[in-house]
């Protein structure tokens, strides 16, 4: 018997490390039952080739390396799994333990950073984040949570809405008049609106029926 396919991963949350939060669904604060995405380092390999952290020839890279050094494929899937929960964790605003939350951010970042290159070129300077393709993903998913941390308008994230039906995955509000509620509205929206009017039909059903 054959366990039923994961419904497909899609990406609404406007930055990787949001990106990076989404991978369980339904992200529920404290945890829980829920459907994990990033089972395997090829689960994330995909995963971050998917949504850009890395390209094609990065991806080869970081799929050699772990080839030749198997235990560094399991080493940067804990890794990313650290900085997701971590993100969560203070981006979220749950639980008690965001200061040790953002301490484990800081030693993510640190090592990233200890893996980083300044380059000259152009007449400028860029800082590569993932020089060593091993850990090249999970340094630069630490990378990218403390970027938003640091930029991040608290106005503008929004946490798709549980008690309404949704799945709890985070985003960024870039809508006009900042009204976006949903993760997706043709997904999470859409099942809440038909939610609510099949619960109208039964009402208006058994009001009918009322002696």
């Amino acid at each position: 018997m054959t366990e039923p396919r994961k419904p497909e991963l899609r990406i609404v949350g406007g930055h990787p490390a949001l990106d990076l939060v989404n991978t369980v669904a339904p992200r529920v604060p404290g945890g829980g039952a829920h459907l994990e995405y990033l089972e395997s380092p090829a689960d994330l390999l995909a995963w971050a080739l998917r949504i850009g952290v890395v390209d094609e020839a990065s991806a080869e890279a970081v799929s050699a390396a772990w080839q030749a050094q198997p235990a560094t494929a399991g080493q940067a899937l804990r890794a990313a799994l650290d900085i997701r929960e971590s993100a969560y964790t203070v981006l979220s605003g749950s639980g008690d333990d965001i200061g040790a939350a953002l301490d484990r951010l800081a030693l993510r970042w640190a090592a990233a950073a200890a893996r980083s290159s300044l380059v000259a070129g152009g007449g400028q300077v860029r800082l590569v984040v993932g020089t060593d393709p091993a850990l090249s993903i999970p340094d630069r998913l630490a990378h990218a949570a403390v970027e938003l941390l640091r930029t991040v308008d608290a106005a503008h994230l929004k946490a798709c809405p549980l008690d309404e039906g949704g799945c709890g995955w985070l985003f960024l509000d870039q809508s006009r008049n900042g009204s976006r509620r949903w993760c997706a509205m043709a997904d999470c929206g859409a099942q809440a609106k038909a939610r609510k009017l099949t619960a109208r039909r039964r009402a208006s059903r058994a009001t009918s029926v009322t002696p």
